[in-house]
This record gives C-alpha cells, sequence and structure tokens, in this order.
C-alpha cells in the first residue's frame, strides 16, 4: 500500500488503496478523523493521497500535511464508476448517474463528459437523522436490519387505498402518501421496524423518481444508483430497483459504488 484514494464526505470517510492488484477499501465515521489518521500511521511506507469530497480540506488540515493532491469531488467518482464498469464488461454509452451520499446528486454521464442535472437533500443523512428521532438510533447497520423485519403497510397511504371500489388511475400498489397512514392508524400499531422501512421507502421513491425524470431529459434507458448509502442495504436497492424498472429504465448497482469517489481519486494518483 503506497498510494491512497480519500472521500472525506458528510457522513463518511471512505479509503480506497491498492492491495496485490486489487483494490481494498474500508471507511471511518466523518466525525472521527482521528481513527483516520490511526489507520493511515500504520503504514511504514511513504504513501501518494488523493483526497475528493465535501470534508477533504477539513480532512487535510486535521492530518496536518500539504503533501495530498485534490480532486474534483465528481470527476473522482466518475473515474471510479468507469473503472467499475469496465472491470464488469460493461459498455453504456449514456447514463443517469445518481449518488446517494448524505444527500443525493444526479449526474449525466456521456462517454467520459459529465454535467450536474439535479439533486435532493433526501439521502442516507435523512436516514440516519430520521431513525434518530423516531427510533432512537443512528446506526446504519441496525437501522436497515429492522428496517427489513418492517411493514410499510401500516405507515404509507397506497393509491388502491385512496380508490378503493373506484377505477384507478395508475397502479393501485403505488404510494400515494408516505407516512401518509399514519394520519388514521390507531397509536401503538406501528412499531419502530415499520417507522424505518417507512422511512426506506420514502428516500427511495424520491430518489428514483428524480432520477428517472432526469433520464427522461437526457434520452437515457440506463441508472447507475451508487453511494454507501446502498452498502448492504437490500431493502432500499429493491425500492429503486421496483420503482425504476416499472418506469421501463434499467437500475445498475456497482459491486463497490459506495466507494466510486475514493476509487477515482486513488486512480488519479
Amino acid at each position: 500500500m503506497c498510494s491512497l484514494g480519500i472521500d472525506a464526505g458528510g457522513t463518511l470517510v471512505k479509503i480506497a488503496y491498492w492491495q496485490k492488484d486489487e483494490i481494498e477499501t474500508i471507511n471511518f465515521p466523518a466525525t472521527r478523523f482521528d481513527l483516520v489518521k490511526e489507520w493511515i500511521g500504520k503504514s511504514n511506507e511513504k504513501l501518494q493521497i488523493c483526497m475528493t469530497g465535501g470534508r477533504a480540506k477539513q480532512l487535510e488540515t486535521y492530518l496536518g500535511s500539504e503533501n495530498y493532491h485534490y480532486v474534483v469531488e465528481f470527476d473522482a467518482t466518475v473515474q471510479g464508476v468507469l473503472y467499475q464498469l469496465k472491470k464488469q464488461n460493461l459498455q453504456i454509452e449514456k447514463t443517469i448517474i445518481t449518488n446517494i451520499g448524505t444527500g443525493t446528486s444526479i449526474h449525466y454521464l456521456s462517454g467520459t463528459i459529465h454535467e450536474r442535472l439535479a439533486g435532493t437533500g433526501i439521502g442516507g443523512g435523512t436516514l440516519l437523522g430520521l431513525s434518530k428521532i423516531l427510533i432512537g438510533t443512528d446506526q446504519f447497520e441496525e437501522i436497515v436490519k429492522k428496517s427489513e423485519q418492517g411493514s410499510r403497510k401500516w405507515i404509507d397511504v397506497r393509491v388502491e387505498d385512496i380508490y378503493q371500489n373506484n377505477q384507478l388511475p395508475i397502479k393501485g400498489s403505488l404510494t400515494a402518501s408516505n407516512f401518509g397512514a399514519l394520519l388514521t392508524a390507531e397509536q401503538g400499531v406501528n412499531d419502530e421496524n415499520d417507522y424505518v422501512a417507512g422511512i426506506q421507502g420514502m428516500i427511495g421513491e424520491v430518489i428514483s423518481s428524480l432520477a428517472i425524470q432526469a433520464a427522461d431529459t437526457k434520452g437515457c434507458t440506463d441508472i447507475i444508483y451508487i453511494g454507501t448509502t446502498l452498502e448492504e442495504n437490500e431493502m432500499l436497492q429493491n425500492v429503486i430497483a421496483s420503482y425504476t424498472i416499472l418506469k421501463e429504465k434499467n437500475p445498475l448497482f456497482l459491486p463497490q459504488h459506495g466507494y466510486s469517489g475514493a476509487i477515482g481519486a486513488l486512480l488519479t494518483i
């Protein structure tokens, strides 16, 4: 390990490095720069480090060195995505890249040219923040596990719930109102698993809706979803994938999608 790519985001500091010709990854909470410094300090080699992300300058100051390179965040992310596409033998002429971090950023990629189209404050920070309020924890692994055991049936209002015996204008299983069912639910009907399932559903539907609209404006069929919020988060991936497919788009999830920025930073060294 003589090179590091670091993506210092709002929630996590993600690191990519070479290990026997393969890229390995690790992450630390963005609130624990001390753990990042301790981990880097374990290397006996002189390291080349390239940073990206919103907190890159803060981390650089904390580490106390001026021997770092810096790359614009989405330039790094695109390089990381292109690397993974090539490794998966996927050839895509044009696509929408939806990066779900603390918030979400939506970009258009054609060849190697990219532009930002849209974004939303809904993202991983929303998942952790609302979960902390509703069930008292912001621990990602615990939230994901609980959400998989929960049901959105008692949280959301579906189109078929409103129209009932009337003719449906759109598919009845679509969500008419996230968390709308709580207005009429009896107190105590829902448990914390249902609440976090509802949060995951809301986040997935909002993000995929925006990504699909972006794809329509650019005539894209493929939408690549990346970001650490998706890591080991099968429920969120399923929500996003099902809605994307419903709208006749092709959702793609890359193996190391949560580390695209860090991988791209590593590749620029």
